[in-house]
């Protein structure tokens, strides 16, 4: 019995319930409890499809990346148990007034329009391998959690009924959401195969999902005001700041870019009829001249008029930019070239020792991770709008430049595709390449999920404290001075782990006095506590640790 409770609850496993046990734990159950009990159930019911996915005996379904665990618990419950810790946060500001009850309600929305989307993908993992040969216990625990969950579901419109939400548009709204979590999990894990493992893909779908479905909202609530103004209700409408509706607006319209380029390319192919060798020419040239003007487009017009008529911008969306930076010039422009200048000596000195020496490929990247928390650190206690504004910049860039390099449009694809090799490892892949999007989201999403009211100071600074400190010295003690192993078959060492967890503790020993407002008191127990769930996970996670890490301590942090 107890060999087969080891067998059941590896490292992963048992780091996730404990982190998940500590939210629960702190959640107020007379605000939360139906939110509680689901965010149970999910957990339970990804913890056996899990299971019953890695026993499985049949061929997989979807090709994964090597050397990862399917990681379906982790991806199942860390952007659902992120909202639900935002929203223990948020319970602390109602009684202060400081928190508007309708912002309360539609973070509670947020919540169950990412449950509905993992729990849809898991009742499609569910069905994907009904037919293996995997346990029958396993299978069974996991359609009985399935269908608890859909209980849940159906009680949910009657639970948010004074929300002003009619029951039919909750459930299609929802509904909506599964089916496009399980369309757009096919469509990574077949278009991409080894690219991620089923975990990463589950968290990816999830947070498009969500996020495409709250900008469609506010275009959709918008809509409803125009052509309804009588009917439209206050209580649909969130307040959403200027800075994070164009973040959101440039990314979403980004990542549809590419379908729009496909079908243009396409329609240009069949309207120009020409020989072979014209046709090579028409390829290489049109392509690049027809994606090109296609971005300007966008980029200039399309996608600025869709910010505009979201917000109620009074100008354009970009000169709002301009007249942004340059409200204080002297500090953003100086943050700016700051920035530059890291930037070009590090890419420039990181780049030349990955051509010309035998650094390991991991210690050569977590330099990187130090170059971010020079970078962030002091934009983010100086000026912080700014910091979310140059990370919505620099992931819109690098959308472009990956889509750019995936196509090989030229002149640029080629050279951009042989420049980002010199900086990839294990697990990226010829097809796509997503370190640096993940370092890049880890440390931005704390800081854009805590907008609004935030009453501990230290959660903006998650994915910079656990990437570019704590998973940076773990790695390069670890790689040093390593011998104990966590794992016989891992390389991560309890050496390496230990100095993870301290490098994290003294820089919050640090940052506290500069953070903390007036009256703020830092209960270093429950601290510890997160710095040691997400040092744990960072040991004995298979899944890329630059997306879970600081998701899982920003969600420990808000505690």
């Amino acid at each position: 019995m107890a060999l087969m409770a080891s067998s059941l609850l590896n490292g992963e496993r048992a780091v996730v319930l404990l982190v998940l046990t500590r939210i629960l734990y702190s959640a107020p159950f007379s605000l939360l409890l139906l939110e509680a009990i689901s965010l149970a159930f999910l957990a339970f019911s990804a913890f056996f499809v899990e299971i019953s996915v890695e026993n499985s005996t049949s061929k997989p379904k979807f090709s994964s990346r090597p050397g990862a665990s399917s990681g379906i618990l982790l991806g199942a419950v860390t952007l659902p148990a992120v909202v639900f810790s935002k929203l223990i946060q948020l319970s602390r500001g109602l009684p202060l007034q400081e928190v508007a009850l309708a912002e309360f309600q539609y973070q509670k929305f947020l919540f169950w329009t990412t449950y509905i989307s993992c729990f849809s993908v898991l009742l499609f993992l569910g069905v994907v391998i009904q037919h293996s040969s995997s346990s029958r216990v396993a299978l069974k625990c996991t359609f009985t959690f399935v269908i608890l969950g859909a209980l849940v579901y159906l009680i949910l419109p009657f639970e948010e009924s004074n929300y002003g939400l009619h029951f039919t548009l909750i459930f299609m709204w929802m509904l909506s959401h599964g089916v496009a979590a399980v369309k757009l999990i096919q469509h990574i894990l077949c278009t991409f195969p080894s690219c991620a493992s089923i975990g990463e893909a589950l968290l990816v779908t999830v947070g498009l999902t969500t996020y495409f479905g709250d900008m469609l909202r506010s275009t959709l609530v918008k809509i409803v005001q125009y052509l309804m103004p009588s009917e439209a209700d206050e209580r649909y409408s969130i307040k959403r700041s200027e800075i994070s509706t164009i973040i959101q607006g440039y990314l979403l319209g980004f990542l549809l870019f590419p379908l729009l380029f496909k079908v243009s390319a396409q329609i240009a192919n069949r309207l120009i009829s020409l020989s072979s060798y014209n046709a090579r020419i028409w390829n290489e040239n049109g392509r690049s001249v027809l994606f090109f003007t296609l971005l300007a487009v966008s980029s200039a017009a399309v996608i600025p008029l869709w910010v505009q008529f979201v917000q109620d911008f009074q100008v354009h969306p970009l000169w709002w930019v301009f007249e942004f930076v340059f409200s204080e010039p002297l500090k953003r422009l100086s943050l700016c070239i700051y920035w530059v200048a890291v930037i070009c000596i590090s890419v420039h000195r990181f780049y030349n020792i990955s051509r010309s020496s035998k650094v390991e490929r991991i210690l050569l990247r977590k330099y990187y991770h130090l170059m971010a928390v020079s970078m962030f650190v002091p934009a983010l206690i100086l000026q912080p709008n700014f910091l979310n504004l140059a990370f919505g910049v620099a992931l819109a860039a690098f959308l472009v430049l990956e889509i750019v390099r995936v196509w090989r449009i030229w002149p640029f694809g080629e050279m951009i595709h042989h420049f980002m090799n010199a900086f990839t490892d294990h697990r990226d892949s010829e097809i796509l390449v997503v370190s640096h999007f993940s370092l890049l989201l880890g440390c931005a999403l704390p800081i854009w999920i805590s907008s609004g009211f935030n009453d501990r100071p230290l959660a903006p600074f998650a994915g910079i404290l656990s990437l570019g400190i704590g998973d940076t010295m773990a790695s390069m003690v670890g790689y040093k001075y390593g011998v104990l192993r966590w794992s016989k078959s891992g390389k991560k060492t309890i050496e390496g782990t230990a100095a993870g967890i301290t490098s994290v503790m003294a820089a919050c020993s640090f940052l506290l006095p500069l953070l903390a407002s007036a009256g703020y008191i830092q209960n270093w127990s429950s601290l510890l506590l997160a710095v040691i769930a997400s040092g744990l996970l960072e040991a004995y996670t298979a899944q890329l640790d630059n997306a879970f890490i600081p998701l899982v301590f920003y969600s420990l942090l808000c505690l």
